[in-house]
């Protein structure tokens, strides 16, 4: 007052009055509103009763201002006053304005990438005392048949990762590691899609030849009775592919589609007489056989040592013919009759010539002739009884 009226005294006129203006200050829940002509956003909280604590922001007309600023020329003049909160980032305690999760990190320069995990969510609103956790997202490189998916995730198990990467397991498919095993450490996971498919496979099934008897057939000839028909076998078979490959093929089910039908070859069982004219005049003969015909004699045996023995027990000499061993056993001591050779008996076992009827024309040593040629075998009659006959030769 005494500055005024010596500021009057020696200028003879009063002092101007800073402008009053309207105030509206927003501070914890109240409003606090009044005619000021303070200048400074400090003294107007100071009016109004508001102190501004470590970390708060204070707002003029929406814009951050600092406590310090002149406020002059603006009517009304409207603060606001947002409270610092207390929050912890991974563990380390903060004080933040931020109105969002996301915003918090944003103020301690903690940058979020896509793949990384916030707990709470990054648009959840900060709270007095919230916690806020963050999991990196990791590098992981999913090989998926020739090709490979690189992707981030905070997953903590393959299953979840290969979900991230939108890769899901479908059907039979597989992962390597396993989905419910935690991540591997150099991010690496093997994904194999599995397919599979039934065939339908058909195999021929083959037919056996029986033989029966014709009794109106002469022996020795054969005749096709019914024609064989190859059969069909089929099978149902599960074939597996991993990333295209086969790994496995299992028979499901193997039935006989169709049965196969043997061939019927009839043998000829009706016997003829007839007459062959020899140097030593007709003989009767009730079988004609073509055969390969050798000769042998005691020391011609094939062997190093001499004998003149045969299977019958006669002497090994001219007239003795050797057949296999079927052979004899069915027609021992049968007479034959052998063009150039003459009249012989069966009574001795060789070893025969294979793929081909086989005869060993015996001799002694003195007269032995040597035989290799293609001859005919005459069954001299009396025709043996049915039961001694070998319908078949084998």
């Amino acid at each position: 007052m005494l500055a005024a009226l010596l500021l009057l005294s020696a200028t003879g006129t009063p002092p101007a009055e800073a402008p009053r203006v309207r105030i509206v200050v927003f501070a914890d829940g109240e409003i606090h509103s009044f005619i000021s002509g303070e200048s400074t956003a400090a003294g107007l909280l100071e009016q109004a009763g508001v102190e501004l604590g470590a970390g708060d922001m204070l707002f003029f007309n929406g814009l951050a201002i600092e406590a310090e600023t002149g406020l002059a020329g603006s009517d009304p003049i409207v603060l606001q006053v947002q409270r610092a909160l207390t929050a912890t980032i991974e563990g380390v305690s903060i004080k933040t304005t931020a109105l969002t999760v996301a915003d918090a990190l944003w103020d301690e320069n903690i940058r979020l990438r896509f793949s990384d995990e916030v707990i709470p969510a990054a648009q959840v609103v900060v709270k007095e005392g919230m916690a806020i956790d963050r999991t990196p997202g990791r590098l992981v490189r999913v090989q998926v048949g020739e090709r490979t998916v690189t992707t981030r995730t905070a997953a903590e198990t393959v299953g979840e990762a290969l979900q991230d990467a939108g890769l899901a397991l479908q059907g039979l498919d597989y992962s390597v590691p396993d989905t419910d095993v935690p991540l591997p450490q150099d991010g690496i996971i093997r994904l194999v899609r599995v397919q599979e498919e039934v065939l339908l496979e058909q195999v021929s099934l083959p037919f056996e030849t029986l033989t029966q008897p014709v009794e109106d057939l002469e022996l020795d000839q054969t005749q096709v009775v019914q024609v064989g028909q190859f059969g069909l076998q089929a099978s149902r078979v599960r074939v597996r592919y991993d990333d295209g490959q086969e790994v496995s093929r299992v028979t499901e089910a193997q039935w006989i589609a169709v049965e196969p039908k043997p061939r019927i070859l009839g043998y000829g069982t009706k016997i003829v007489v007839r007459t062959i004219d020899t140097p030593g005049g007709p003989v009767e003969y009730w079988r004609a056989v073509p055969a390969f015909a050798t000769s042998y004699s005691p020391c011609r045996l094939g062997i190093d040592t001499c004998g003149n023995t045969t299977a019958s027990g006669l002497k090994l000499e001219k007239g003795v013919v050797g057949v296999i061993r079927s052979w004899y056993n069915a027609m021992v001591f049968s007479q034959v009759y052998v063009p150039g050779y003459g009249v012989g008996v069966i009574a001795d076992i060789g070893a025969g010539v294979s793929g081909q009827n086989w005869i060993d024309l015996g001799y002694s040593d003195g007269n032995w002739k040597s035989w290799a040629a293609n001859v005919t075998i005459y069954f001299l009659t009396p025709v043996p009884p049915p039961d001694q006959i070998l319908w078949i030769l084998p």
